[in-house]
């Protein structure tokens, strides 16, 4: 009782601003940055915190900084500390303005069909006030998007340094690759291989892509081709229609077909994806301040992959 007494009367907003800042980034040198702290400082704020949970927070090494498992527990509970003193201060906010809140998003195309609609309903319940404003993209026109301040944050992948400079990722899940065909597909009825797979129509994604790059390691590593009957796309839209209606089987990440495979629109089959998967996450510009209404849509976004 007197430690959580000595918890509630000592902890300061600095220290949970501190923490989630270098759960965020990764490293003490980036969350100082973002915060505008020199980095003894930020150590000084973070060794604090510690002494007053009683508890080692990260592992700190050359990798940066790695969350321990108490402090993934403290991270829940210090973003929803924060996420509702955001609520609290937006009631002080001048109801007579009339000044629309405008969000822009940029995403990946699969990401938007697949994660962003539930997310989107869920934010506008708590902010109606709010437009977003997305945009569909491939990931290196993301990325040059959200350097060039087109974006105030988006959702895509992992990219090499030069091209991550000025920016902050958040790894979200990783993202497999599934072959999925509507539910009276004949492939469905026989002992489903790779090989045979390949031998009906096939959608795709266009060469350079991650989820291209995957299913050619499928192929590579089983001796299998694309057939001649292929379309390459970058429009789910159209893909999602061509496997729907027709005989086509489809490459496609599993977030962009969770919905349909839920509710039995499409099929998927029992072939394994190469690897651990794509990872997804949130990106943002490093130091760049985002309004309480994007700090929301970024609270919305954490909690739908949370656990």
């Amino acid at each position: 009782m007197e430690k959580n007494y000595l918890f509630n009367q000592r902890i300061r907003l600095r220290h949970l601003h501190t923490f989630v800042a270098v759960a965020q980034q990764g490293t003490l040198g980036r969350a100082a940055e973002t915060l505008s702290l020199s980095q003894p400082a930020l150590s000084k704020t973070l060794n604090e915190l510690e002494e007053l949970t009683g508890a080692r927070l990260f592992e700190r090494g050359r990798l940066g900084a790695q969350l321990t498992t108490i402090g993934e527990q403290f991270l829940t509970h210090a973003v929803k500390v924060l996420d509702a003193l955001n609520h609290a201060g937006q009631s002080f906010a001048n109801p007579a303005s009339d000044r629309p809140v405008v969000i822009r998003l940029g995403a990946l195309t699969t990401a938007a069909m697949g994660m962003l609609p539930q997310i989107l309903d869920r934010f506008h319940q708590q902010q109606p006030q709010a437009t977003v404003q997305v945009a569909t993209l491939h990931n290196n026109v993301l990325l040059a998007g959200l350097k060039a301040g087109e974006f105030d944050l988006g959702i895509g992948r992992m990219a090499d340094a030069e091209m991550m400079s000025g920016l902050v990722y958040e790894l979200l899940f990783l993202e497999s690759l599934r072959l999925v065909v509507r539910p009276e597909h004949p492939l469905l009825s026989d002992n489903v291989t790779l090989s045979r797979a390949l031998q009906w129509p096939v959608v795709i994604s266009p060469e350079g892509t991650a989820p291209r790059r995957i299913a050619q390691a499928m192929m590579d590593a089983q001796g299998c081709k694309l057939p001649p009957s292929c379309v390459e796309t970058s429009s789910t839209s159209l893909a999602r229609q061509l496997a729907l209606r027709y005989d086509y089987v489809w490459f496609v990440p599993s977030g962009a077909v969770k919905e349909d495979l839920l509710h039995s629109a499409l099929a998927a089959l029992p072939i394994a994806s190469h690897g651990p998967g794509e990872p997804v996450g949130i990106i943002t510009r490093s130091g760049h301040t985002l309004s309480l209404s994007a700090e929301i849509l970024l609270a919305t976004i954490r909690k739908s992959h949370s656990g």
